[in-house]
């Protein structure tokens, strides 16, 4: 900034002898500086020069007390401190400012003779000491004090000062940057210049409390320093202190770069239609033709497993042409249109017995299955008749149907209160399992081959299977011995099949060998009997709840698994064909049977102890019951009534995300049901969630989800995208999103602000209709709907191409 020159003066004039006698002492002391700056082998610039010169002439207008003040303030102008963030001793008297390293400058300057000495003095040492190349850095120091001096010494006054520390303020960061160009020190220099400063005492100076942040030898440095080393002094402060408030230029630039990338991520996200040959029903995981054909063998169904691509794919699923919004629930349980899942083989195939029927634009389920042709109701009760103790909906709340077909036995299993997880693969029962899910009833697309099904050990309070075409007598009872492992001590499986009641040389075959693989399991015979309307028998085995028969057995075959075998693992595990033993504590899991339905939803299961530490740091018992009052109440409070959100249009639920099983609790009176999926990487409480009378799968979220798509009429995620963000592709997870879920469908989201503003944006672009979004504390809530747009361009995936 430009400095006018200017001379002010007091009324207290002093005579003309006076200022002769300043006039010469002023010029004696710049000769002495002049020959010490000609000694030295540094180039002094030419406005240096025009600098020096230019001093002397105004230093002849100024009072003596000012030339002083001015001289040793201009050394130390460059690196000052903030007056106003200074210590009060700091800035009181007639000094300017004080330098960067909070020294205290003297109220009242030393007579000329003194100060000239000190400045020979400090000339003397530093030719002394100083190498060639630290005279040329403190040359260079000086001179640009000198220059400051010059632009400064005119403005001196008592009266002043508020004008100069406004001036230090504006300058301060210029000036700073030039210095650091000019001293680029050697840690010889700095130790010179350190050396300067203890040359005096330090009984007059106030240590500032930045200055615990600088070196030993900084922190002694003395207020009555004529020539502190700026420079200097400024390197040792950057060197030690912390940011404080102020970020870092990397900091912020890394910042930047990282907004950026996740700008082009998001918010220029363009998403694509997915090429492939399943076309609207892709499922990546089972779709996987790449895999398929690479496999060595199909003969244990492995071309029905999951065969997930080694990058999930991140475009959208197409919609059948002419889709329409699902038929509510129960009207959907008897029909669903023909559009939304346009397969007519299985009604040709299989509508002699009344699974499924084209009507119109309708697709007709008359309650039907291979096993019942005369409806699902009927044989339920034929089942509660000839067992009582399977007391339906009652003690036996939670079943799994394998082989489940259209799912008829499960979507009326809701009228006895029985939650029921069925099971199918994707075969060439053309979309079996799409059919149930469009109907409003639970499944999923497994076949029982070579892996565990991903579910724990001991949870199902039955299993049934009607004809589903298992070999549950081949290889050592492999596959049966499975749903031994899912089955709880003392369930039922319930067996309707030809091998029971008809007398073919294979079905007497099978029976036999049932028969003996189910005695050496030690299952019990409960029942046997034939249904007369359906014209079917079906046989019911009940699990033991102790190991005295296995260890009875005359012959260990099948043999008991080892004590290393956890039953509870099941993510992408090997079946092995071995036995689990039944729990010996009463306090282990699956020692004693449940409390009776709807009371064991709210019932603190028997073996969750208070030495256990749960999920969010209480003791187990506590924090089950904090996570279903929690729910309890955000169900009620807000999503019930305060979203907006039609909840009879709403059956087919899934919790992305589940801890305990508090939020399907919450909703156990609404006419829907829950999938609660339990992430591979988060505490195993799967368990805790069937013991509730609720049901669930384990899942990794970084993999697409075994269930066709369109087949959720919500979708709720809390702290899910958080948890996937540091190990999951985000755009990938949103794609399966939008894959399960059907248009007019909702996505509620609890997670951070920024997790919130990324999913915002890239739902956005698939131009989904926000519903509501609030934060409060870096915490957010997003609720969402999906809209039938789909995308013009299109991306094939090859590994999905037949």
């Amino acid at each position: 900034m430009a400095i006018g020159k200017y001379t002010r003066v007091d009324g207290r004039r002093s005579s003309l002898s006076y200022c002769s006698t300043v006039t010469i002492v002023v010029f004696v002391a710049l000769c002495l500086v002049g020959v010490w700056m000609m000694t030295s082998s540094s180039v002094v610039p030419v406005q240096n020069r025009d600098a020096h010169e230019n001093k002397s002439e105004v230093k002849e207008h100024s009072d003596i007390k000012e030339q002083a003040s001015e001289i040793n303030n201009s050394n130390t102008r460059q690196f000052e401190d903030n007056p106003g963030d200074l210590p009060e001793d700091a800035t009181k008297g007639d000094s300017n400012v004080s330098s960067e390293d909070n020294s205290n400058l003297p109220e009242k300057q030393e007579d000329k003779s003194s100060e000239n000495d000190k400045i020979d003095d400090a000339d003397k040492k530093t030719e002394d000491e100083d190498s060639k190349t630290e005279k040329n850095d403190s040359n260079s120091e000086a001179t640009e004090n000198m220059k400051d001096s010059d632009e400064t010494s005119t403005k001196e006054s008592d009266s002043d000062e508020n004008e100069r520390k406004s001036e230090s303020d504006d300058n301060n960061t210029s000036d700073k940057e030039e210095s650091e160009k000019n001293s680029d020190n050697s840690n010889e220099t700095t130790d010179s210049n350190i050396e300067k400063g203890e040359q005096s005492d330090n009984k007059d100076s106030d240590e500032s409390s930045s200055e615990k942040n600088t070196d030993d030898n900084a922190k002694n440095q003395s207020s009555n320093e004529v020539y502190p080393s700026g420079a200097q002094s400024e390197l040792l402060k950057e060197s030690t202190t912390q940011t404080g408030s102020f970020s870092t230029q990397a900091a912020e630039s890394k910042n930047e770069k990282e907004s950026q990338e996740s700008s082009k991520k998001t918010t220029g996200y363009t998403w694509k239609l997915c090429n492939v040959t399943a076309g609207p029903d892709f499922i990546p995981c089972l779709d996987n033709w790449k895999a398929i054909r690479s496999l060595h063998s199909t003969k244990h169904y492995e071309h029905r497993e999951r065969h997930c691509p080694e990058e999930p794919p991140t475009c959208l699923v197409s919609l059948p042409e002419g889709y329409k919004q699902s038929i509510e629930w129960p009207r959907s349980r008897e029909k669903i249109w023909y559009y939304n899942v346009p397969h007519t083989k299985l009604a040709e195939v299989k509508g002699h017995q009344n699974w499924v029927k084209v009507t119109g634009e309708y697709l007709t389920f008359p309650g039907g299955g291979t096993q019942f042709k005369h409806g699902a109701l009927h044989y339920i009760d034929f089942i509660q008749e000839f067992v009582p103790d399977i007391a339906w909906g009652k003690h036996t709340r939670v079943i799994l149907d394998v082989g489940c077909g259209v799912a008829s036995f499960g979507g009326f299993l809701f009228d006895r209160d029985v939650l029921t997880m069925s099971l199918a693969p994707k075969d060439e029962h053309e979309a079996q399992v799409q059919f149930a899910l469009e109907r409003g009833i639970p499944a999923i697309s497994a076949v029982m081959g070579t892996q565990r099904l991903p579910f724990p050990g001991k949870v199902f309070d039955a299993v049934h299977c009607a004809r589903c075409r298992v070999p549950w007598h081949i290889e050592g009872g492999k596959l049966l011995l499975e749903l031994n492992r899912v089955l709880r001590p003392g369930g039922l499986f319930v067996w309707s099949a030809t091998p029971i009641y008809q007398k073919l040389p294979e079905d007497v075959e099978i029976w036999n060998a049932m028969k003996s693989l189910t005695k050496a399991m030690c299952w019990e015979l409960v029942s046997i009997s034939k249904d007369q309307v359906n014209g079917v028998g079906i046989a019911v085995y009940k699990k033991p709840t102790s190991n005295d028969c296995y260890e009875k057995r005359s012959k260990s075959e099948p043999p008991v698994c080892p004590d290393s075998d956890d039953p509870n693992a099941a993510w992408n595990v090997p079946l092995q064909a071995c036995l689990h033993k039944a729990p010996v504590s009463s306090s282990e899991r699956g020692s004693q049977w449940p409390e009776k339905w709807p009371a064991r939803v709210a019932k603190v299961p028997y073996w969750l102890l208070s030495s256990q530490v749960g999920v969010y740091g209480k003791p187990a018992p506590e924090d089950f019951t904090a996570d279903f009052e929690h729910w309890k109440n955000v169900v009620s409070n807000s999503y019930l009534n305060g979203m907006g959100i039609q909840w009879s249009n709403i059956r087919n639920v899934m919790d992305m995300r589940s801890i305990y099983g508090g939020f399907a609790a919450a909703l156990k009176d609404l006419n829907i049901w829950v999938m609660n999926v339990v992430s591979i990487d988060a505490p195993d409480t799967l368990p805790i969630i069937y013991e509730r009378g609720l049901f669930g799968i384990y899942h990794d979220w970084c993999e697409s989800f075994s269930t066709y798509p369109r087949t959720y009429d919500l979708l709720h995620a809390d702290h899910l995208f958080s948890k996937l963000k540091e190990r999951c592709n985000i755009a990938a997870v949103v794609a399966e999103v939008d894959r399960i879920l059907r248009p007019g469908g909702k996505l509620i989201v609890r997670d951070t602000v920024e997790i919130m503003e990324e999913l915002e944006s890239m739902i956005k672009a698939m131009q989904w209709e926000v519903r509501m979004t609030y934060s409060k504390d870096k915490e957010g809530l997003l609720c969402v709907q999906k809209s039938m747009w789909r995308p013009n361009v299109s991306e094939t995936l090859q590994y999905a191409i037949v």
